[in-house]
């Protein structure tokens, strides 16, 4: 069972880890049906038939416990080598296609309103900045074994254009999902041309 460092007890009987999975759970579930405005202790008590001194035991705030919910996602990982520059940027972002997954709409709740609390935006680190900054690493790392070396400051130049381009699938109306010849005009116009500028040979 994870232990996670934003649950925290006070002295006395020890928090039940099932309880505690329960209760991140409907929080979750909160989060990506009714958005972040509808997640509070009474709510969150109600559909896990739990009282609210227990969720106050182990977070806090909501905040805390929408943090520690989201902090678990890891909603971008490092594609497999797919052979070229041009292949790896599309195997990352092939998932743009597809509409939000229950764990994208909890983050996409949280995206407004994280701007002004330091929690919301803690976890939207961890389930999306970081693990797209290791991705892009990764990424960097295999091209340059391959011969195909990046420059430092143009994967971080890639890593934030991602970025963009995450935040908004998350945040525009509808389902998020992409249609697949914009999601190529995007890695062939704007990703591409990151990583091989133009004069330069783009190797695929």
């Amino acid at each position: 069972m994870r232990t996670d460092p934003l649950v925290s007890g006070t002295p006395g009987r020890p928090l039940s880890a099932e309880l505690s999975e329960q209760l991140v759970a409907v929080a979750v579930d909160i989060l990506a049906e009714e958005g972040w405005g509808r997640l509070n202790s009474d709510r969150v008590a109600a559909r896990a038939r739990a009282g609210k001194a227990g969720i106050y035991r182990r977070w806090p705030s909501m905040s805390a416990l929408a943090r520690s919910a989201v902090s678990r996602f890891t909603l971008v990982t490092a594609p497999d080598d797919a052979g070229s520059p041009r292949d790896d940027l599309a195997a990352l972002v092939a998932s743009w296609r597809r509409p939000l997954s229950r764990e994208e709409r909890a983050v996409a709740s949280l995206v407004g309103a994280a701007r002004h609390d330091e929690d919301l935006r803690a976890g939207l680190d961890a389930a999306l900045v970081h693990p797209l900054t290791r991705a892009v690493e990764t990424m960097g790392a295999r091209w340059t074994e391959r011969g195909e070396q990046v420059p430092a400051e143009r994967l971080a130049l890639l890593r934030s254009v991602l970025e963009a381009f995450w935040w908004q699938r998350l945040t525009v109306a509808g389902d998020g999902a992409l249609v697949a010849q914009h999601v190529e005009q995007v890695v062939d116009d704007v990703l591409l041309p990151i990583v091989a500028p133009l004069g330069e040979p783009a190797r695929s």
